[in-house]
């Protein structure tokens, strides 16, 4: 977990770098479960589900890595 990315809304192209920090989502189909603040930031909290794409940027150095 800690692992950065930039998840773009490919309906409106507005995008947002996120860290992962669990392993859902736990609803088939889908790649990404984002906050409700993440998802209004990018512009579908109402609509609920868009296609996106997800860049990985990186991974966040813990302590003793």
């Amino acid at each position: 977990m800690g692992t950065k990315v930039r998840v773009t809304n490919q309906v409106n192209g507005k995008s947002e770098i996120l860290t992962i920090n669990d392993r859902g989502p736990y609803i088939k189909g889908r790649i990404i479960d984002v906050t409700i603040g993440a998802a209004e930031r990018l512009g579908f909290a109402k609509r609920g589900v868009v296609p996106v794409r997800v860049e990985v940027l990186g991974k966040i150095k813990t302590e003793g890595e």
